[in-house]
């Protein structure tokens, strides 16, 4: 199976395509920047093609040499939840990105979206339950789900769309919680500022990610709106105390020096009986 992994050379992308030639498919890896794709271990073992998306093409599906399903990664300007370009830049651009790959033949399409589509909803989230956007960010991934969702009903292809929680793992970008906390313990200091920690969240090292999107997109039987979780909640103080005493660290955590985000809710984490059926199968 030919698949083409847009967004490669990023943070999750870079752990898709390691991922992808554990399990031995012929892979097409495309970013912006040809230059940090150099630093990748894996660029002699997949077909790199530069490639800004945000340039129109009219056949976006034969410049990348007709993939057999593509795993959508590329996003600009994250962590900027709620700045406009997102439904002002990223939004239309990836709408006529994705048409083109459809339009040109493209039968099985693979997107990452965020649990920040379900807003300020508190629990156990389901796939089924309806999307409260309210950032940009957010409102412009929804809007691009459903807007493939409308384009299903004119032509023919499988869409999964993968939720995405909340990830760790080496290679983060420095302003995460737990890239900071390593920060601090690499400078020796005595106090780490954080929230007061109590909010509920639901976590995965990026390595279990990157599996779970390779087989949540290579599987047939379970498609549309996939939680990619544990569906494990965890208090932001207990991920980072248990995150040091895996690592035998200590530091004084100094609670409620930030304030709690004001664009998520204090208690949510991913409900992943569809990812489990996606996981086995369908069974």
């Amino acid at each position: 199976m030919k698949v083409l992994v847009t967004g490669a050379t990023g943070f999750i992308g870079n752990y898709v395509v390691e991922e992808l030639l554990k399990n031995n498919f012929d892979i097409i890896a495309t970013s912006i920047l040809p230059e940090k794709a150099i630093h990748f271990s894996w660029l002699k073992e997949v077909n790199y093609v530069q490639a800004d998306l945000n340039i129109s093409r009219e056949d976006w599906f034969s410049f990348f040499g007709k993939p057999d399903l593509l795993i959508h990664l590329a996003w600009e300007g994250l962590p900027n939840y709620k700045e406009s370009f997102h439904l002002e830049r990223n939004l239309p651009s990836n709408r006529i990105f994705l048409k083109s790959m459809i339009e040109g033949g493209l039968k099985r399409v693979v997107v990452i979206g965020t649990c920040l589509e379900y807003g300020m909803q508190n629990g156990a989230l389901r796939e089924d339950l309806e999307t409260k956007p309210d950032n940009s960010y957010a409102l412009a991934k929804d809007n691009l789900r459903k807007f493939l969702e409308k384009l299903q009903e004119t032509i023919v292809f499988d869409l999964k769309w993968i939720r995405l929680f909340y990830i760790y793992g080496r290679g983060q970008r420095p302003d995460s919680l737990l890239s900071q906390l390593d920060a601090a313990l690499e400078r020796k200091e005595k106090v780490f500022n954080m929230s007061g920690g109590e909010q509920l969240r639901d976590y995965l090292p990026i390595e279990k990610v990157a599996e779970y999107i390779v087989r949540i997109s290579t599987q047939d039987k379970v498609s549309g709106i996939i939680n990619c979780c544990s569906g494990k909640p965890i208090s932001i103080r207990e991920l980072v105390e248990n995150y040091l005493a895996e690592r035998n660290k200590s530091i004084e955590l100094k609670l409620g020096y930030y304030p709690y985000p004001d664009y998520e809710p204090m208690a949510f984490w991913g409900c992943d009986q569809k990812l489990q059926n996606a996981l086995n199968g369908g069974a």
